[in-house]
């Protein structure tokens, strides 16, 4: 039984060693593309407006095209197929630009940040049963009708509260880290809003000159 104890003590070690280093993984992973996708302000956004507004409403499509496949974020990114597809209607663009920015944008972080979510819910369950585990060890030792081996109850009892903290270690951390990035998410929605707002006037202004 105590062979057993020590196999599962392992397995849960490893257990929450895969999954600290999962969780940081996905973490710094979707960190890096909301920092990759969105603006850092208004400022930095009115910016890169200010360089596309002029050939735009200059009718110089392929000038404004060129600004904007240089640029990976989001925003340019929209402005690129907005302009590559300005002849389909506004009201079919504007749905359109909306659903791509759900769809190529939102969707991949979500998912990204999905992970991170179920690990940060996952390592204090793990966590729990090692807990489990350990306490089964002790009172194993102590219903075993021989001499209580003291050292040997003390190591169970010391992996049930490792195993705890460590799961807690992983989950705040990682739970933080979330929080971090929805904030960011939610500026970068709020700043595309804007931004999409801006566009869809030059657009209009474009087209409608046309």
């Amino acid at each position: 039984m105590a062979i057993l104890f020590t196999l599962i003590g392992y397995v849960v070690y490893g257990a929450m060693a895969s999954l600290a280093l999962w969780g940081a993984f996905c973490l710094i992973l979707t960190w890096r593309r909301v920092t990759q996708t969105r603006f850092r302000n208004e400022a930095e956004q009115n910016e890169f407006f200010e360089e596309l507004e002029p050939p735009l409403n200059g009718g110089k499509f392929d000038v404004a095209a060129e600004l904007c496949d240089d640029d990976r974020r989001a925003m340019p990114q929209l402005a690129l197929y907005a302009i590559e597809n300005r002849k389909v209607g506004m009201n079919r663009l504007q749905r359109r630009l909306v659903e791509r920015f759900q769809q190529d944008v939102l969707a991949d972080i979500e998912h990204r940040l999905s992970w991170v979510s179920t690990v940060s819910k996952s390592a204090p369950m793990i966590g729990l049963f090692g807990t489990v585990i350990g306490m089964m060890g002790a009172f194993s030792n102590l219903s075993s009708g021989a001499q209580v081996d003291t050292g040997k109850m003390a190591e169970d009892i010391m992996f049930a509260l490792i195993t705890t903290a460590m799961g807690l270690a992983i989950a705040v951390p990682l739970v933080l880290g979330s929080a971090s990035i929805n904030i960011q998410i939610r500026k970068m929605e709020d700043l595309v809003s804007v931004g999409l707002a801006r566009l869809l006037d030059n657009m209009r202004t474009v087209v409608g000159r046309g």
